[in-house]
């Protein structure tokens, strides 16, 4: 039976099939009738290698949070142990080894976003945030090789993506990433024993490592496990989502302004609005026909629509409706709004000539000053509303209009830089 002709009893499928989170999944039935019970029992592992979470990461965290919304219970693992280790999924080099500090501090961070969409056990919910350093750093490690490395096959890990693609392209894979499979496997099982997980849940490049971990479960006896993939998320053009020329779309306000958030939003191409309103917001799936059968300029309606409820379930209703004013005051009334991002420079630094490169670079418009200069070719950058001319001018004191002068990059993005002594 395909996922096209199945008809859920469960509202968790239901849902996830009717918003296009289904890629794969290991036997319907089976997690159908769980679900339908209340005890679909659910997790995603997300390693701690940066401060927050990206945008890349958004489709599963909504995962968890309908898993949640349906009466199951979500598990938000954090990987302090295997980010230790590094996943070699996509990668052609090892990750970086980071300090237990920076791990722990990272975890931090990501927490804060996961507090948006799921309702943990000490707030009255159901959801639980373990660390999988609690177990895989008090390992034994030949009593792990005894008890659960005799179950995994070099030849069948040598046939994973994570691994094969690697090899290759003759990069070079590391023992310890080549334990990393092993470690996530173990993690299935550890879950189910502490939390009774019988769902792991992912993107569909980890189909593999998942799988692994239910042969682990069935050989060291577990109870009948579940896995659920979702599609590789790219836009209508085919760049890969969450990705921009500044760089990636976190998650957290300190690393990416809820202005720009808002505006990464707004700025969906126009093909992708109807599947990104089913994804990334909660608006009920007649509203989102409506909004997606728009056409024209009006389509532009609809991506305000996405751009606020996407902005509003990440941080907050409050703030989303203060960034859609500031755009309709920005590009509708075309004055200046006080919400606009902005950064402060010593007035030191502007006495002795600002050069406009720094400057849009220092405000996160554009990456480099190499960028920069080929937008000034393109006539792409504007201070204060002026397209800018001359790659080697400065942004001096007249620029500074009641303290601030605005910096555009295009017609969407603008920072305000503001005069401190």
């Amino acid at each position: 039976m395909t996922a096209t002709d199945f008809r859920p009893k469960s509202d968790f499928l239901r849902i996830i099939l009717e918003r296009g989170y289904m890629h794969q999944c290991s036997d319907l039935a089976g997690l159908d009738e769980k679900a339908a019970k209340g005890e679909a029992t659910g997790y995603i592992g997300f390693d701690c290698t940066a401060p927050s979470l990206h945008v890349g990461s958004l489709v599963q965290i909504m995962l968890l949070h309908w898993l949640q919304q349906t009466g199951n219970k979500p598990i938000a693992l954090m990987g302090g142990g295997t980010t230790r280790v590094g996943d070699p999924s996509g990668k052609d080099e090892a990750r970086k080894i980071l300090s237990v500090a920076d791990i722990e501090a990272n975890k931090d961070g990501i927490r804060k976003v996961f507090n948006r969409f799921l309702r943990f056990e000490e707030d009255g919910g159901n959801g639980v945030m373990p660390d999988n350093a609690e177990w895989l750093t008090a390992l034994h490690y030949v009593d792990f090789l005894r008890e659960v490395g005799r179950h995994f096959s070099v030849n069948r890990m040598l046939t994973m993506d994570s691994v094969r693609l690697r090899l290759e392209r003759d990069q070079e894979l590391s023992f310890l990433e080549f334990n990393y499979m092993c470690l996530q496997a173990y993690d299935f099982t550890e879950l189910h024993r502490r939390y009774g997980a019988v769902l792991q849940m992912g993107g569909s490049d980890q189909w593999g490592n998942i799988i692994t971990g239910i042969d682990l479960g069935r050989r060291m006896g577990t109870a009948q496990l579940f896995a659920l993939t979702t599609p590789l998320l790219t836009t209508a053009s085919g760049a890969k989502m969450g990705k921009t020329a500044a760089g990636a779309v976190w998650l957290n306000a300190d690393m990416l302004p809820v202005w720009d958030y808002w505006q990464f939003w707004r700025n969906a191409e126009d093909r992708d609005v109807g599947r990104f309103l089913k994804l990334f917001t909660t608006l009920p799936l007649d509203e989102i026909a409506r909004l997606e059968a728009l056409g024209g300029s009006e389509i532009n309606e609809a991506k305000k629509v996405l751009a606020t409820e996407a902005t509003a379930l990440m941080h907050g209703r409050e703030a989303a409706l203060a960034a859609a004013e500031t755009a309709r005051k920005t590009f509708e009334e075309g004055v200046t709004a006080d919400t606009l991002p902005s950064i402060d420079i010593p007035k030191a630094e502007i006495d002795a000539g600002l050069g406009v490169l720094t400057a849009f670079v220092r405000a996160g418009l554009v990456p480099s000053t190499g960028e920069a200069r080929r937008q000034v070719k393109g006539g792409g950058l504007r201070v204060n509303d002026a397209p800018v001319t001359d790659e080697r001018a400065s942004i001096g004191a007249d620029a500074f209009l009641d303290g601030a002068a605005k910096l555009s990059f295009g017609r969407k993005k603008h920072v305000l830089l503001r005069v401190v002594e």
